[in-house]
């Protein structure tokens, strides 16, 4: 709304109003939804050869919460995540990848860690976080894209050129602190939650070590606006990079689980 206000006065503010409200009300229902069909998810029924049907409903009643439907991602690198409004309206996806690389017991570990998410109501922050940002970065590119064309028609106007500037870099960052106010200590609290629902902490430590190292063997095709949904983040990157990264360090997930690393 600020944007807009800045941008197109009380006419700019109005526009800018009925767009958020639009965002929030389509983030709210329809988020979930356009990220299972962003990795292109198939709900499991019928044929259930990984028997994930029945691990999830056995979470599901340790946790105490409605048994999500459960979506398998065409992807041979291991991840898994979970989304939803609400734990009546919640799904847990994973990739062909960590069905074929975990054991019974590590996929165990990390089903329960995504149902920790849904029991705490996590998944609606976090598929919320992920739409908005999709949004801001899709608006910082717009707003670049039309300070550009505004250039070539109105010569160098340096108030459009900064405009643009400023929107381009700060919307991208914006977009990375919604991620990472809502990823770091959930990721913890999932962890530490997940190995209590299985009673087997050793099994989700073995799985998130697991995970990382074929994820950096095998990349991830994944968006940077939905990777703090994934158990173990999909995009990597160094130095600064590193910095802002949605996950904490796996090794300091698996110490905190184990009481060392692997």
């Amino acid at each position: 709304m600020a944007v807009g206000q800045a941008l197109g006065g009380r006419q700019g503010l109005l526009i800018a109003f009925i767009f958020a409200m639009a965002m929030n009300f389509f983030s709210y229902f329809f988020g979930d939804k356009l990220i299972l069909r962003t990795y292109g998810a198939r709900l499991v029924e019928g044929m259930d050869p990984y028997g994930l049907q029945k691990i999830v409903t056995d979470l599901a009643e340790r946790a105490r919460v409605p048994k999500p439907d459960v979506y398998i991602i065409p992807s041979e690198t291991p991840n898994a995540f979970a989304t939803g409004r609400s734990p009546n309206h919640a799904s847990v996806a994973a990739t062909e990848g960590i069905l074929r690389l975990l054991t019974k017991e590590e996929l165990q570990g990390v089903l329960a860690h995504e149902l920790s998410h849904v029991q705490h109501q996590d998944t609606l922050i976090m598929a919320t976080a992920a739409t908005l940002a999709t949004i801001i970065m899709y608006l910082a590119n717009a707003f670049r894209w039309a300070t550009f064309f505004g250039m070539e028609k109105k010569g160098n106007d340096r108030e459009s050129i900064a405009g643009g500037i400023a929107i381009a870099l700060v919307a991208p960052f914006a977009a990375t602190l919604i991620q990472l106010a809502v990823s770091r200590s959930r990721e913890y609290m999932a962890d530490a939650s997940g190995a209590e629902m299985t009673a087997n902490p050793q099994a989700l430590a073995s799985a998130l070590w697991k995970i990382h190292n074929y994820s950096q063997a095998i990349p991830m095709i994944a968006t940077p606006s939905t990777a703090h949904l994934f158990i173990i983040n999909p995009l990597y990157g160094g130095g600064i990079a590193g910095l802002f990264s949605t996950h904490p360090p796996v090794e300091e997930r698996i110490k905190k689980l184990i009481g060392r690393t692997l």
